[in-house]
């Protein structure tokens, strides 16, 4: 279902197929512009979901419940989508905050040939209990790092060495 690769050919992140179903056409027979962000919501879960972390604040038996919105989503839609089938996603996180993080990401076609769309969607970690922005969870985030961009990972790390000083 998603791989996490870091070679050349694909750069960082984590790789998925997700279906395009007939319902996500209009009456032009093109992917509607407000389905994109189904589409990456389709992937972004199943790489979540394949990892054991359930992202819909209720928590798998004997986990951390983990409840996270989006702040903000940024579409920039290069070709449409024209048939049902399957196409390709990719996406890293390419930011991590102390409470929120981000992700990039491309929608392409099913060989990685079209580039369909581009954007970036950032999340805010939440306290379940009062649904105020909340630490990233660091069995989250260990999960998380080898889909990270460099970047990412080195403001993570530098994080981390400013709270081990503070201790």
């Amino acid at each position: 279902m998603t791989t996490v690769t870091a070679d050349g050919r694909h750069g960082v992140g984590a790789h998925g197929t997700v279906p395009v179903y007939f319902d996500d056409l209009d009456s032009y027979g093109m992917v509607h512009h407000g389905r994109y962000a189904v589409l990456l919501e389709r992937a972004v879960m199943a790489h979540w979901a394949a990892r054991d972390v359930s992202l819909g604040g209720t928590g798998t038996p004997g986990t951390e419940q983990v409840v996270q919105v989006v702040r903000a989503l940024e579409l920039t839609y290069q070709a449409p989508i024209t048939r049902i089938g399957e196409i390709r996603v990719h996406f890293w996180i390419d930011h991590v905050g102390r409470t929120s993080y981000r992700y990039a990401f491309r929608l392409l076609s099913a060989d990685g040939s079209v580039v369909h769309a581009t954007g970036r969607r950032t999340q805010v970690n939440l306290d379940p209990a009062t649904l105020r922005p909340a630490p990233l969870p660091a069995d989250l985030l260990r999960v998380a790092e080898p889909f990270m961009s460099e970047e990412a990972r080195a403001s993570l790390t530098a994080r981390t060495a400013e709270v081990a000083v503070e201790v």
